[in-house]
């Protein structure tokens, strides 16, 4: 079900960067323990009809992390990364999509987790691609979509006290 609260993605023309701001009806210790408890994660990290297979995840300063989406037909996708900082109010990490054909194409994520009034939290993601073709590739491959998916699967999760 759609949310009240809108996933907005700015990526200006020319810039190898994306901004993506989202607000939750949560506080944000429960908006971070949804992206470092593994059976949480899972149940909402991309697109709706997708399935997660977390292969490794360890969501501290220095770990890695790496998992499979897979869709109805049986296609796979898988990403990697390392996490640098992971903290409630700033989480940083890269990540990597395992199916281009040339490898290391590393896109580095800086997510701030601000808490608001209310019990809520405002997530902003700063994302910085190598190259400005790299980040056009990713918005073309659908990125909002499974961004905004994944975010109203997660509401529904902490609609439901995780």
């Amino acid at each position: 079900m759609p949310s009240k609260n809108k996933v907005t993605v700015t990526a200006e023309p020319g810039v190898q960067e994306v901004f993506i701001t989202r607000e939750f009806d949560a506080p944000r210790e429960l908006v971070y323990k949804a992206h470092i408890d593994p059976k949480l994660y899972v149940q909402w990290l991309g697109p709706h009809g997708y399935e997660m297979i977390l292969e490794e995840f360890e969501p501290v300063s220095g770990g890695k992390y790496r998992y499979i989406h897979k869709d109805k037909e049986g296609n796979a996708y898988a990403f990697h990364g390392t996490f640098h900082t992971m903290t409630e109010e700033l989480m940083i990490q890269t990540f990597e999509f395992d199916g281009l054909p040339d490898p290391g194409h590393v896109t580095l994520d800086t997510m701030r987790l601000e808490a608001l009034p209310d019990q809520r939290t405002k997530i902003t993601i700063h994302s910085v691609f190598q190259s400005v073709s790299d980040r056009d590739g990713m918005i073309q491959s659908g990125m909002e979509t499974g961004v905004r998916e994944g975010y109203e699967r997660l509401d529904d999760i902490l609609a439901n006290g995780l």
